[in-house]
């Protein structure tokens, strides 16, 4: 039996397209929470205060980039607030709906660092109590947009997403869509199979 038989046989491969576009849907609805929370919350009201505990238990090395930021909370809280929730809600629906998934895969994922660097305080590992365990979701979320980076690169486009459908009219929007090189791409959610040599 071949490798490309055994590989053939393996359930994740055989679900592949519809386990990738599963796990996007998914990462899109948790975006989409998070940036309708950021408008309906209240959390505008405790943005400095998390920039300022940051600031606070940060090594000392940090203190000018928490010191900027705090000083940008304490007078654009609400611009800054409600243009990450913006942003948060645009990636969400990009997303869900598989639009300009290049695009979305790699801001989302510079937007996630952001988060981890700004009000999570780089997640903490470096402080004394709780907050040394938890290294913070923001580079949590960027590591599975760049699974998601992975996935498409590997399997391909994806037949279940807008992208599939702008891509069918007008095959450009494949470069703003669409991760690896062009050759490899297929419209199929499966690894192309290598022909038997001759």
């Amino acid at each position: 039996m071949s490798a490309n038989q055994v590989v053939g046989k393996n359930w994740w491969v055989r679900h592949v397209g519809a386990l990738k576009t599963t796990f996007r849907v998914l990462l899109g609805v948790v975006w989409l929470v998070n940036g309708v929370l950021k408008f309906t919350s209240g959390y505008v009201d405790s943005f400095l205060g998390d920039v300022q505990n940051s600031q606070a238990n940060a090594p000392s090395w940090l203190s000018g980039w928490y010191s900027f930021w705090a000083t940008q909370a304490g007078s654009n809280a609400s611009l800054i607030v409600y243009t990450v929730g913006a942003f948060e809600v645009m990636l969400g629906l990009a997303l869900v709906f598989g639009f300009a998934r290049k695009i979305a895969y790699s801001g989302g994922a510079v937007l996630s660092l952001l988060i981890w660097a700004i009000p999570e305080g780089f997640g903490g590992p470096y402080q004394a109590g709780s907050g040394g365990t938890d290294v913070g979701t923001g580079l949590v979320y960027a590591i599975a947009l760049f699974g998601l980076i992975v996935i498409n690169a590997t399997y391909g486009p994806s037949r279940y997403s807008l992208d599939s459908l702008i891509e069918r009219v007008f095959p450009g929007w494949a470069r703003l869509a669409e991760f690896g090189p062009r050759e490899a791409r297929a419209t199929s959610d499966r690894p192309r199979k290598e022909l038997p040599a001759a």
